[in-house]
């Protein structure tokens, strides 16, 4: 394979990365200009690189169309936090800022663990950065055809193991980091920062298409592998962690009506030791960067370049660039997904508690205060908030003289609440209207009034204790990581999706499209039928997905590459 394609074949976002003098655009001088709250030519692309998406809120769309008025255009921004830490002081920060520099007032918790502003206006985008660096934050490298936020699975202080596991994940984010001092030089006003401008990993034009990575300890699969380019799945001896089944490839997103694109389970490369570790991740990204496909976004990931150029010849492309083998991989195996809620006993006798928050959104509610709770509890927790995979916050690092105090701050404000269902606590939505602009439909504020009919039908048929992943998305494009629940909702239009069922309770098989185009109420007729003879008829421990595949409700997807559409 060439490391080189020809240059007409390039799309127009690899035109505009090679023009953007490393990233930098024009992008200073379009702050100055306030004739328009948004950037203007390939600024609006460039600026997903220093980690924004322009917006515009859908709500008043119309209504100030109506008026002459330009929409409504904002900047959601995410922060770079591998494994999710983020320590008392720095919510604090980030709680004042949404608070008094944001339209909506809340954090919204993502599902690549770390936390999202929400309508964020030009003029105070400058501040919003300095203030995360004051912090000890950055944005870099969470959007844009970079390496993303590294995942980990939750709770690195649960033990040794974990702790370990969110070391390798830090080293990885900061290896894989761009090198350009764009960020230093537009944000921060050139404050000195271990940035060069010579990009030897991700090269002059970055990568084809964004690319996420993991690390992760078995038997939790609670960030979603298989949805993801690389994943580091910890192998330990005796608690100690000794090295990584390495697997490469995994990827959720598609398009409508565009079968060359589909969902992708990750491949199994390896196993490699710990020292190998930065060398094998730089090897895969770098095989990526050269093998990608720049002509086609829809089938630039990883995914396709695995299927394209072959497992084999990607896998031995790594090992020459690494100069290391793989050996075979080491027994691995996923139990379980979802967060462990409630208190956990960590290392050094020290508590875990880990909240259930409804679509990662932390506002203020008229009978749930969580946004002021989290922060009362800031200000007087002495450990960290790690922030999970699936939207949820854990308060970590608790002595055990204060948990009751903890746990009393959470209840009084919402926080904690024993009414809230296992039905509940399985289901996920990604954010969608109003402030996505790619979503069609509603996901995060369609879900809670959805999962109230779920589990009037699950209590029905006496599963009221039972569960079924359960995930919706406004668009294809997989955040809501729809394309491994049991069920999942995909946007097809307005107040409608695509239902699949099948997917498995751990997370490593892809459901399949059960009925297309589909109205709630249909989708709720389904459910109803379908659960009800899941209780009827399952065996000891079956769970939905399994079932469903077991009674022949659908077929299973084996090869998705090949019978995703069948």
């Amino acid at each position: 394979m060439s490391e080189q394609q020809p240059k007409a074949k390039f799309s127009d976002n690899e035109r505009l990365k090679g023009e953007s003098r490393l990233l930098r655009g024009t992008i200073a001088q379009d702050l100055q200009d306030g004739l328009t709250g948004g950037f203007n030519g390939d600024n609006f692309q460039l600026i997903r690189f220093h980690d924004m998406y322009q917006q515009d809120d859908r709500d008043l769309r119309a209504e100030r169309a109506e008026e002459k008025l330009e929409p409504l255009i904002n900047m959601m921004l995410r922060c770079r936090l591998p494994g999710g830490v983020i320590t008392p002081q720095q919510w604090l920060g980030i709680d004042a800022f949404a608070a008094e520099h944001t339209l909506y007032g809340s954090i919204r918790l993502t599902t690549r663990q770390t936390f999202q502003f929400h309508g964020v206006l030009k003029p105070k985008l400058k501040g919003m950065h300095q203030l995360l660096h004051r912090l000890g934050l950055d944005s870099i490298a969470t959007a844009g055809d970079v390496n993303r936020n590294v995942l980990c699975t939750s709770n690195p202080v649960e033990s040794v193991l974990h702790r370990q596991a969110w070391e390798w994940a830090k080293k990885i984010s900061e290896h894989l980091l761009p090198k350009t001092r764009a960020y230093a030089e537009i944000w921060l006003d050139g404050e000195k920062t271990e940035t060069t401008d010579q990009e030897l990993i991700l090269g002059p034009t970055y990568l084809p298409r964004k690319f996420k990575t993991t690390v992760v300890v078995p038997p939790l699969n609670d960030v979603d592998l298989h949805a993801n380019d690389l994943n580091f799945v910890t192998i330990s001896d005796n608690g100690q962690l000794v090295g990584f089944n390495v697997l490469v490839g995994g990827g959720l997103a598609m398009t409508h009506g565009d079968k060359s694109t589909y969902p992708r389970k990750a491949s199994e490369f390896g196993f490699i030791a710990l020292d190998d570790t930065l060398k094998i991740a730089e090897a895969v990204v770098t095989t990526q960067r050269d093998w990608g496909n720049r002509s086609n976004r829809k089938n630039a990931k990883t995914k396709y370049t695995l299927e394209r150029e072959g497992v084999g010849a990607f896998r031995e492309e790594v090992e020459v660039r690494a100069g290391v083998q793989f050996s075979p991989i080491r027994p691995y195996a996923s139990t379980e997904r979802g967060d462990r809620f409630g208190w956990v006993k960590g290392i050094d006798n020290q508590w875990h508690l880990t909240l259930f928050i409804e679509n990662g959104r932390i506002l203020d509610y008229p009978d749930r205060t969580l946004k002021t709770g989290l922060a009362e509890i800031a200000r007087r927790h002495k450990g960290d908030f790690r922030l999970t995979a699936n939207q949820n916050l854990i308060i970590a690092g608790v002595d055990k003289k204060d948990k009751a105090a903890i746990e009393a701050l959470a209840r009084r404000h919402g926080l904690i609440n024993d009414e809230v269902t296992p039905q509940r606590k399985a289901s996920m939505a990604c954010v969608a209207f109003p402030t996505c602009p790619l979503a069609m439909a509603e996901a995060e504020r369609f879900l809670p009034q959805f999962v109230s009919k779920v589990e009037t039908i699950m209590s029905g048929h006496g599963l009221g204790e039972d569960e079924i992943i359960l995930r919706v998305t406004g668009c294809p494009n997989g955040c809501g990581r729809a394309m491994l629940a049991e069920i999942g909702l995909v946007w097809k239009a307005i107040g409608r999706y695509n239902l699949y069922l099948g997917g498995d309770r751990i997370g490593t098989r892809i459901p399949r499209m059960y009925r297309e185009n589909i109205t709630e109420d249909e989708i709720l007729c389904i459910i109803d039928d379908t659960a009800g003879r899941w209780a009827r008829e399952r065996q000891p421990q079956e769970s939905y997905g399994d079932y469903v595949v077991r009674a022949g409700i659908v077929r299973p997807v084996v090869d998705s590459v090949r019978d995703f559409y069948d």
